[in-house]
């Protein structure tokens, strides 16, 4: 090696400046040197190894939430903890930061906490900490990966929330307490009350019309503790994205929605998520800890890629009600589905039971079909134009059937969903 290049390795070390060229016994005598304050650094940093952890338990927070993940430390060494740590969540629990310095005293304890914004719903899972000990000269470390698993649950976010009050404005005004008077199969007769132009004159009561010697008539009211089910498809045709979320995850909003909306009325709601086999339910809850065990359930529920068995949706159903109630189906209405078996199920259940299909759109296909400016655009918008067509021949198909179609997109949908279900309220047909 010439001086030059000695001199260049020399100052890559850092140990002494370019100018001063050593010897060869002068560097090693440096690289000597160097190792031994590696070695002692070494010696003295704390073992990982030794360490106690305690991670403090996580609840469940919603998406896009905040929320901290605790871990406690204890050094029960003599030697000076000095490490760098880091948490192992997974990078949709959005952790932060990822790495964090923390000395801990011979025989004390810390707490490390890291902040989590999570951006999937889910189980949300960390390994375990990973710990790299400094020695008290800061050269060298020792580095371990320690097994401390962590959950976070990471529930639907419930969007649609906020539409709730306003729909329940108007279920108020359905439910009588504005005057509201209905008549219609499925309602409950509220009182009587003497006859007005534009009554139905089906409505008299021609008892009471002897007995006052006036003309009478009843008023009605919706029926309450009705049947809702919900069943929201979580097969293959769900795990396509809709902007940045599957359409699962649009479904999953819209069923919550719907299902605080029959609560509030005095129905009684029940869940099912499917695809090839029923992968979630809820029965029996009370209107308190509906939506609680709603969210449990559909957290860790991923779109599966295989098609739903409808067949099996059927039975389902059979086996579950008994009278006639309101069925929801959301699944995405396209040609794939009715070809999976969809259409020979919405058939027999709607024999017996009042049924509506929601479907998640595409707001993009709108978009591609408008577009003309070269001939990407153009082949694009004939086969976005060429969906939208069978889509709608698909709805026709199941309109036929006496099954009610409610299209939109994932922030219209809901309340949409919403609406149809207080039309049905009003009346009468629930």
């Amino acid at each position: 090696m010439t001086v030059t290049g000695r001199a260049v390795v020399v100052a890559l070390l850092g140990l002494v400046p370019v100018a001063l060229v050593p010897g060869w016994t002068t560097f090693l005598g440096w690289l000597g040197v160097l190792v031994l304050l590696v070695g002692f650094d070494l010696l003295l940093a704390a073992s990982p190894r030794a360490l106690v952890l305690e991670r403090e338990p996580l609840g469940s927070v919603r998406q896009q939430e905040p929320t901290e993940s605790s871990v406690v430390i204890g050094n029960p060494g003599r030697r000076r903890l000095r490490a760098v740590v880091r948490d192992a969540w997974q990078p949709s629990a959005g952790a932060s930061p990822a790495r964090q310095r923390v000395v801990v005293p011979g025989g004390e304890r810390r707490r490390v906490t890291t902040a989590l914004v999570p951006t999937r719903r889910g189980d949300r899972l960390s390994p375990g900490l990973a710990v790299r000990s400094l020695g008290p000269l800061g050269v060298a470390a020792r580095q371990r990966s320690l097994d401390l698993p962590g959950r976070l649950r990471v529930l639907p976010p419930f969007r649609s929330r906020r539409h709730l009050p306003s729909r329940l404005a108007q279920l108020r005004e359905i439910d009588g307490k504005s005057a509201v008077q209905l008549r219609g199969q499925g309602t409950e007769f509220d009182s009587l009350r003497e006859y007005v132009d534009g009554d139905d004159v089906r409505s008299i009561d021609w008892r009471a019309t002897a007995r006052r010697q006036t003309v009478v008539v009843r008023t009605w009211r919706p029926e309450r503790d009705r049947r809702v089910l919900l069943v929201v498809d979580a097969g293959r045709t769900a795990a396509a994205r809709v902007g940045d979320e599957p359409r699962l995850d649009a479904a999953m909003d819209a069923a919550l929605l719907l299902a605080a909306l029959a609560s509030r009325a005095g129905d009684r709601v029940d869940l099912l998520l499917h695809d090839r086999r029923v992968v979630g339910r809820v029965e029996g809850a009370s209107r308190s800890d509906l939506l609680q065990r709603m969210v449990d359930v559909m957290a860790p529920v991923d779109p599966a890629l295989v098609e739903s068995d409808w067949s099996m949706v059927a039975a389902q159903v059979r086996g579950r009600l008994s009278r006639r109630s309101l069925v929801v189906l959301l699944t995405p209405l396209e040609a794939g589905s009715v070809d999976s078996g969809l259409l020979p199920v919405l058939a027999q259940i709607s024999r017996r039971h009042a049924v509506v299909v929601a479907s998640v759109t595409d707001p993009e296909l709108t978009e591609m079909a408008s577009r003309r400016g070269d001939a990407t655009a153009v082949y694009d918008a004939v086969a976005a134009t060429r969906s939208q067509l069978e889509a709608e021949t698909v709805t026709g198909w199941v309109n036929r059937l006496g099954v009610e179609v409610v299209r939109g997109d994932p922030d219209s949908l809901p309340p949409a969903l919403a609406d149809r279900y207080l039309a049905m309220k009003a009346a009468g047909r629930l």
